[in-house]
């Protein structure tokens, strides 16, 4: 349960929310902290500018002292006297309601300059922490004023909490409302992701035990997810396919062995139990085992070759390969079978120049590819064997006459193992392809049905 995306998800979703919550609220409480507490102190300065403003004025006669002792009245327990010298009174009968405090609380010689000083301190019999600001009570010119002392306005600084408490209110409110819509959102947003993972998950565990046929649902997001899942149904598909025909290449190689080796065996079961004793028998069974052993040995060593191909183990030689010659030697070999047949059995070679290549595996293309011609041309059909070379390429080129090919089945048909009638290996087409994309070369294929096939094999053309 806690291990899966429908849980983790959300989870981690929730978690990230708080997580951004908790720091946005952290910052935001420092923030606002910093900022009461400057204009805390902004307002102490100007309270302290007001108030020794009014006794500098009471000092030199310049004021109705009423004024300054309703301000002591009014804000007696936060306005603070402190003396130049202990016993020193402001003002004789008149500064009485000022508390004071001792010089040494005070940086006294910057208050003699006249600076403004800002400072914390706990005045005597309290426990409370007070934020003060001092400011030099000075008569006369800047230059020769004469400071008879300081006046400290303070505020307990517990005040200022009472400003931070609604703000922690609404961060929780807020905070709490996130996490709800978070929840939400996470539980939504989870299902929408997790439901096509799990469905994956489901067809992956389907196709290890085998089953490809599995019914993936269509995802329609056109996300990663829905990418991952159309390639997953593609693959499963594909592995379908390639299961049907290793089935199909199973069977067409046992009946493939099974022929020959049948023939095989009876010829000597006949030559052991002395049935074959007139020497033309003899002779006659001697080359049907040869023959049917050749035949063996074609099908074993084109299954190993596309499995070297495929797993890329396989040896190619670099040598000189007159293409002439070459295609000449593979058109002579089907000679006997096309005078038995009947089919129109053509030529047409260019000049072409020397390359250098495999010159057996080239002749093991072209041979494939007119194998294949005469497999699928009929009786009296036609088949031509083309040499040319143009822009760089040397191509050869195999035409027939037999049924053609589909467009769908155009791809398929040099795939390892497909066969379009179930008499073949099907590996003819394959190896044929894959060594001609060892060499550095490809094998084009235009056909039209009901008027036959051209396969071209295109080689780089490099002067010896």
């Amino acid at each position: 349960m806690l291990r899966s995306l429908r849980f983790r998800l959300p989870a981690l979703f929730l978690a990230g929310i708080v997580v951004s919550g908790l720091v946005a609220a952290v910052v935001a409480f420092q923030l606002f902290q910093s900022y009461t507490l400057k204009r805390a102190e902004d307002e102490l300065r100007r309270e302290a500018t007001g108030v020794t403003r009014l006794y500098v004025a009471q000092a030199t006669g310049s004021n109705d002292p009423v004024p300054a002792s309703q301000l002591e009245h009014a804000i007696a327990d936060r306005i603070y006297y402190v003396p130049p010298s202990p016993g020193f009174k402001l003002f004789e009968g008149k500064g009485a309601g000022l508390r004071t405090l001792p010089r040494s609380m005070l940086d006294f010689r910057s208050i003699t300059r006249g600076k403004t000083l800002q400072f914390e301190f706990k005045p005597p019999g309290t426990k409370k922490t007070y934020l003060a600001v001092a400011r030099p009570l000075s008569v006369g010119e800047t230059k020769s004023k004469t400071v008879f002392g300081a006046i400290v306005v303070a505020r307990p600084k517990d005040q200022l909490q009472t400003r931070v408490v609604p703000l922690l209110e609404r961060l929780g409110v807020a905070l709490l409302g996130g996490l709800i819509v978070a929840a939400i959102l996470g539980f939504y947003v989870s299902r929408r992701l997790a439901r096509p993972v799990l469905d994956l998950s489901q067809a992956a565990d389907d196709v290890s035990r085998g089953r490809y046929d599995v019914a993936l649902p269509r995802v329609r997001s056109g996300d990663e997810i829905g990418h991952l899942a159309d390639r997953f149904r593609e693959m499963a598909s594909r592995l379908s396919e390639a299961e049907r025909q290793e089935r199909n290449f199973l069977m067409t190689v046992s009946h493939e062995l099974r022929t020959p080796l049948t023939a095989i065996r009876g010829h000597v079961d006949a030559l052991r139990e002395g049935v074959a004793e007139d020497p033309a028998v003899r002779a006659a069974s001697l080359d049907v085992i040869a023959s049917e052993t050749a035949r063996l040995d074609r099908l074993v060593g084109d299954v190993l070759d596309l499995a070297k191909l495929e797993a890329h183990r396989f040896t190619l030689l670099r040598e000189e390969v007159d293409m002439e010659q070459l295609c000449d030697h593979a058109y002579t070999a089907f000679g006997e079978e096309a005078r038995r047949r009947g089919i129109d059995y053509r030529r047409r070679f260019d000049a072409a120049p020397t390359i250098v290549s495999d010159g057996d595996r080239v002749l093991q293309i072209i041979s494939n590819l007119l194998t294949n011609a005469f497999r699928w041309t009929p009786d009296g059909g036609r088949v031509e064997l083309e040499l040319a070379a143009e822009n760089g390429a040397v191509s050869v080129a195999v035409d027939d006459t037999g049924p053609g090919i589909s467009p769908h089945e155009r791809e398929r048909i040099f795939r390892p193992f497909f066969s379009q009638d179930h008499a073949g290996t099907g590996l003819g087409l394959a190896i044929a392809r894959e060594l001609a994309l060892a060499l550095g070369g490809r094998i084009e294929l235009e056909s039209t049905l009901g008027r036959g096939s051209r396969f071209e094999l295109v080689l780089p053309s490099q002067q010896s």
